[in-house]
């Protein structure tokens, strides 16, 4: 082997072992950010389960209440005629029980969006739709709720629940949605 050889021979095995230090370093940057990815993921889910632990066993179950399918409160939908704002008889009594739940409850707040049809000008349905929205807010206050825990917002027919055009969509989109703010 002459000098030009062995040069070479060392640049190579140099190169080599740098090649190879560099991929066991990427390697490990891949698996500190899985770690790190994990530990976030971990992280998320002791928040959420801290949030809930932190709920006696019955604010847990009122809480779970706004979701669950047997529960009056898991309708948040009220429904009008065509351009009215009273509220219907119907729905009279599923307000009461928002508003039981909202006053028992003076650090829950919600919004009332009010929401026309499609027909009418867009000035006159939002107008409506705020119409509607503080129909509902003035059942709620005259159930015990505080004024400070309701907001309310009119969308017209800018946010339709069915974006057609027949007698169907047009009552579908006739409402105030309860939104709580959690």
């Amino acid at each position: 082997m002459n000098g030009n050889e062995g040069i070479t021979l060392k640049l190579v095995t140099a190169l080599s072992a740098a090649l190879v230090l560099a991929a066991c370093a990427g390697t490990q940057e891949i698996v500190d950010e899985e770690a790190a990815d994990e530990a976030d993921r971990r992280a998320a889910q002791e928040r959420e389960s801290a949030e809930i632990d932190g709920l006696r066993d019955d604010e847990f179950a009122e809480f779970q209440a706004l979701d669950d399918p047997d529960s009056p409160l898991s309708e948040r939908v009220i429904y009008f005629d065509f351009d009215r704002y009273e509220v219907k008889s119907e729905y009279r009594e599923l307000v009461r029980e928002h508003a039981r739940y909202l006053r028992d409850r003076p650090d829950l707040r919600v919004r009332l969006e009010g929401h026309t049809d499609e027909r009418g000008s867009r000035e006159y349905n939002i107008g409506l739709g705020d119409r509607r929205a503080q129909a509902v807010r003035r059942m709620l206050v005259l159930h015990g709720v505080s004024e400070d825990q309701i907001r309310t917002v009119s969308y017209g027919e800018e946010r339709p629940a069915i974006p057609e055009s027949n007698e169907d969509a047009w009552a579908a989109n006739r409402r105030v949605e309860i939104d709580y703010i959690r």
